[in-house]
């Protein structure tokens, strides 16, 4: 299959990641998948919504799609973690037990907000936890100005984390999204292969990775 992009060792492809995957080759996972759950199938998909003390106006991101609107197969899930694997929403399908789930403190405040996310992990060892603000307009200073343009975009420096602790080898994200998890991976010099049913976003994503690369130093300490 032709990728939709491809540059300095970071590979998009458009279509079905069931479609697409049997073709790669690849050594860890880092994924957001759909959960399937509070999406607005009316009005479409909206973030930043007035919860509380929420300061940001409710942001429209387009039409919900049948594949945005259904959550991923757990089944399909727990092939690919075969390998080295972290799951965002991980609690929200049936992948096995875990000791290591990551814990992302959104630091949200008194609000309506989840305060946290989770994701699943097949590495091993304890609950780790990285606090990063993301709400609305309320941001940590280190996304660098990084335009929110899914509604369940995830920050670049949180990404960079969790690469930081899976091995060395080429990053999938079999639900790419707005490419966030590439650009971590470029940011951090890795290889990537990222597939995105909803071209409109692979369009997204291939503008993001045209930006320039942060120089960042060393990789996070597992």
């Amino acid at each position: 299959m032709t990728p939709y992009y491809e540059q300095d060792g970071i590979t998009i492809y458009h279509g079905d990641c069931r479609e697409i995957l049997p073709g790669l080759a690849w050594d860890v996972l880092v994924t957001d998948p759909n959960y399937g759950i509070g999406a607005d199938r009316r009005q479409g998909a909206r973030a930043g919504k007035q919860h509380g003390a929420a300061c940001a106006p409710s942001r429209d991101y387009g039409p919900v799609t049948d594949w945005d609107a259904t959550p991923a197969d757990s089944a399909f899930l727990r092939s690919l973690t075969m390998r080295p694997a972290i799951v965002w929403g991980g609690n929200y399908f049936a992948l096995g037990p875990a000791s290591k789930w990551l814990v992302w403190d959104k630091q949200t405040g008194e609000n309506g907000y989840a305060d946290a996310e989770l994701a699943w992990t097949n590495l091993g060892g304890a609950v780790r936890t990285f606090r990063h603000q993301w709400m609305g307009m309320l941001r940590a200073a280190s996304d660098d100005g990084d335009e929110r343009v899914h509604p369940t975009q995830k920050p670049v420096p949180l990404m960079r984390w969790c690469i930081g602790l899976v091995p060395d080898g080429v990053v999938l994200d079999p639900f790419m999204g707005s490419g966030t998890t590439l650009r971590a991976a470029r940011d951090l010099g890795r290889r990537a292969i990222g597939i995105e049913i909803e071209e409109r976003y692979c369009e997204i994503a291939a503008r993001r990775l045209d930006q320039g690369v942060l120089d960042l130093g060393e990789r996070p300490a597992p």
